[in-house]
């Protein structure tokens, strides 16, 4: 009985399945125009090779010289603050306790529905 049903599921298999055939090749005869001059892209090339670098290369990196402006501490402290409200968004409530009872965007205090909301100064 198993070997029937794998055997008509074969056949519907090469029955049901259609050929791809490649098409004709096409030729663009359009000319190429550049939107640079050679003097120009060889200024670029060079300002490449004297900064040491090029977005073409196999081996690009460009973070490789970034420096942050912020300390371990600020990045930690704000991923832990977005963490918290992303964690109370998702959250049962959808984040309604954690909307009004929060400063959140620079609304503070207790926030309640119909109320215009207070900007922090």
């Amino acid at each position: 009985m198993n070997r029937n049903i794998a055997s008509a599921l074969v056949v519907a298999a090469a029955a049901l399945s259609a050929n791809a055939f490649a098409d004709d090749i096409t030729v663009d005869n359009t000319a190429f125009v550049g939107s640079k001059t050679r003097a120009e892209v060889q200024a670029e090339l060079g300002q490449f090779k004297k900064a040491g670098t090029s977005p073409w290369s196999t081996q690009y990196n460009p973070l490789a010289k970034f420096q942050s402006q912020a300390t371990r501490a600020q990045v930690t402290a704000e991923y832990v603050a977005v963490r918290n409200e992303v964690a109370a968004l998702n959250s049962e409530d959808s984040g309604s306790a954690y909307f009004a009872h929060n400063t959140v965007r620079g609304v503070t205090g207790t926030t309640l529905a119909g109320q215009p909301q207070r900007t922090a100064q």
